[in-house]
């Protein structure tokens, strides 16, 4: 989960747009309101309209990808504000840990930084758990160094040299084709990376090692604080780790996001990069899953539409890359078609 600062920062900038909207419009705007940082427990839906304008009213329980975490919980603080008769709760359990809930039964919606998997589809099969899953906003991961490390760029080769299953690089001055001196290429490698349940390690070991799930396991696991992996490499001269786009984003000169080379030359991780596809093979699609009982219920739908139609904002807000207009247009129309 991002740190409170960043958290407060975020809803900070949605409340201010939210007071210059209520002052100068009628429109719908995009709001902020009460901190949704602390879990609360979701309930039955309410009748009635809810104080303040809006007719919708019940509870929409959200959980799962600690990389989506910070999306959704600006799309519901605006939501909230708009229609105060509801309530969304938003959890982080990570990707998977979230799927094994939202596959029993126990979630509204299922935040995933990576598509779902078999063995999940599998088990909400099981438990007659149908659902549709719709891209809220653009990500990449980033491998990123300490901002004093001289290296500006790794191969998918090299980066795999260095995950992968088996690894014998213990060095900098193993990776082959490195072009470093001296005074780094004997020092060790210190790596650290997320845990087994977040989509970032799934994302990452499918789109470097070729399996998701395949990697060395000598590194620092930092289970689903990315600031930790942050922070590691900023103290640490010879420290590499990745992380999402929003991360390293946010920790700006401390760290140093690596250009990745998919075999097109050395591309950086930035938010047209992203876009456009160039940046090869870490940038990636984040998702938000609905169930089928869900959908039924009119606050979920319109909350799902609700972030489509304000994702922009919110991305900028959380700290993501927007999605296109093509890719709103699409998410829209999938929502369109399962709701009618």
């Amino acid at each position: 989960m991002r740190n409170w600062r960043a958290k407060t920062a975020a809803i900070a900038a949605v409340s201010a747009l939210a007071l210059v909207t209520a002052c100068g419009s009628d429109d719908n705007g995009s709001d902020s309101a009460a901190d949704t940082g602390n879990e609360t427990e979701a309930g039955n839906e309410t009748e009635g309209e809810g104080e303040g304008g809006g007719d919708l009213s019940g509870s929409i329980r959200v959980d799962g990808s600690s990389t989506v975490g910070p999306l959704a919980e600006v799309a519901a603080e605006m939501f909230m504000t708009e229609n105060p008769g509801v309530m969304v709760d938003v959890a982080i359990s990570g990707t998977s840990g979230g799927f094994e809930k939202f596959c029993q039964g126990e979630n509204d919606m299922n935040n995933a930084s990576r598509e779902i998997k078999e063995s999940e589809i599998e088990l909400c099969e099981g438990n007659e758990i149908a659902y549709e899953g719709i891209q809220v906003s653009n990500d990449a991961l980033a491998i990123v160094v300490n901002s004093d490390n001289p290296v500006e760029c790794l191969t998918v080769d090299q980066a795999n040299q260095i995950w992968d299953e088996g690894s014998s690089v213990s060095t900098w001055g193993d990776v082959d084709g490195l072009d470093i001196p001296d005074d780094l290429a004997s020092e060790d490698l210190v790596l650290y990376g997320p845990g087994t349940d977040s989509g970032t390690f799934d994302y990452f070991t499918d789109a470097i090692n070729g399996e998701e799930g395949r990697i060395r396991t000598d590194y620092t696991d930092i289970g689903e604080d990315d600031n930790a992996a942050v922070r590691g490499v900023e103290g640490d001269f010879a420290a590499m780790a990745f992380v999402p786009y929003s991360y390293f984003q946010e920790a700006g000169d401390a760290i140093k996001p690596l250009q990745i080379d998919g075999g097109e030359g050395c591309v950086d991780a930035t938010l047209e990069n992203v876009q456009d596809g160039s940046y090869a093979p870490l940038g990636r699609g984040l998702f938000t899953y609905a169930s089928d009982v869900a959908l039924e219920k009119e606050a979920t739908v319109a909350f799902m539409k609700f972030w489509l139609e304000n994702s922009a904002q919110i991305a900028e807000t959380a700290g993501f890359v927007p999605m296109t207009q093509e890719q709103i247009d699409e998410g829209d129309a999938k929502v369109d078609s399962l709701t009618s």
